[in-house]
């Protein structure tokens, strides 16, 4: 089995430093790669500040965090991966700039490289044929956020090979994830199931069944969940769950799977939730707010 020694992250949003959150912190050298320079900035503040906080709690050893940050290489070229043993792309979650992503990728990693996308809901499969080496390829869809959440979605695609899948696994022990394993079906385990929930949960108050502060409330002391759903797809981002719901219908053909316009409006609007500062909840305040 290959061994790994520098993981490259494409994509320094929230799930990508976060993966080179846990993956710099796990000993791996990380080179983090953004199209911006000013997403790369605000990621590396991100890592520092969660590692930060991890050092107040008592996680880690201000030692750690100062290794840690040592072993991130930020930049800006794609080129930067040329000496990547796994590149994991955490790009926005848009089939057609993912593939852009994999086909330069591919022109850049050395031969033994492993590909992988953090995508929580395109075809594997799809994927990996736009590179020079779909058996090299592999989904690994990490929880958000990452730092906290102990889970992993593995999923090979069509023509993953059994190395691939096994230094997958490898990794993610590694860095401290349980994984699951799915199949190579839209939206995977954790969103086919969590995803319709959410829709629902907004075609409940489209319908006025109930107002924003009821529903999250109905299902945090009714249902013992942690967060209520319209909470939770603030902090997923709207435009996310629109697009998760979009490849559940377009994929399985069942109307069950047709996004809610009420969410369709949101991201029209641009109120895509937390990060937009806007969403179910106005976050402008001290304390978020229900917008309906």
């Amino acid at each position: 089995m290959a061994e790994i020694r520098t993981v490259g992250v494409i994509g320094a949003g929230q799930m990508g430093n976060g993966i080179a959150h846990v993956s710099a912190l796990a000993g791996y050298e990380v080179v983090l790669t953004d199209v911006s320079e000013a997403a790369l900035a605000k990621g590396l503040a991100a890592i520092e500040a969660n590692m930060t906080r991890q050092v107040a709690r008592q996680v880690i050893t201000p030692d750690d965090l100062k290794a840690a940050l040592k072993r991130i290489r930020p930049s800006a070229d794609i080129k930067a991966h040329a000496a990547s043993d796994l590149v994991i792309e955490a790009a926005t979650e848009k089939r057609e700039l993912k593939e852009q992503i994999f086909r330069a990728v591919s022109e850049v990693v050395p031969p033994h490289a492993f590909l992988a996308t953090n995508t929580s809901s395109i075809s594997i499969t799809r994927l990996a044929s736009v590179t020079d080496r779909p058996e090299r390829f592999i989904g690994l869809h990490f929880m958000n956020p990452v730092p906290l959440m102990k889970l992993v979605e593995v999923i090979r695609g069509l023509n993953t090979d059994q190395e691939t899948f096994e230094t997958a696994i490898t990794y993610a022990k590694r860095i401290g994830k349980t994984t699951t394993n799915a199949e190579d079906y839209p939206a995977f385990i954790v969103n086919r199931v969590l995803m319709p929930m959410i829709n629902e949960a907004v075609y409940t108050l489209y319908e006025g069944v109930g107002n924003v502060e009821s529903i999250d409330t109905a299902m945090r002391l009714g249902a013992n969940h942690p967060m209520g759903p319209l909470q939770l797809a603030d902090f997923i981002g709207l435009d996310t769950c629109l697009s998760i719901m979009q490849v559940l219908h377009d994929g399985l053909a069942d109307t069950k799977y047709r996004p809610c316009p009420l969410l369709v409006k949101f991201v029209e609007a641009g109120w895509l939730g937390k990060k937009s500062g806007r969403g179910f909840y106005d976050y402008s305040g001290d304390h978020p707010v229900p917008t309906r």
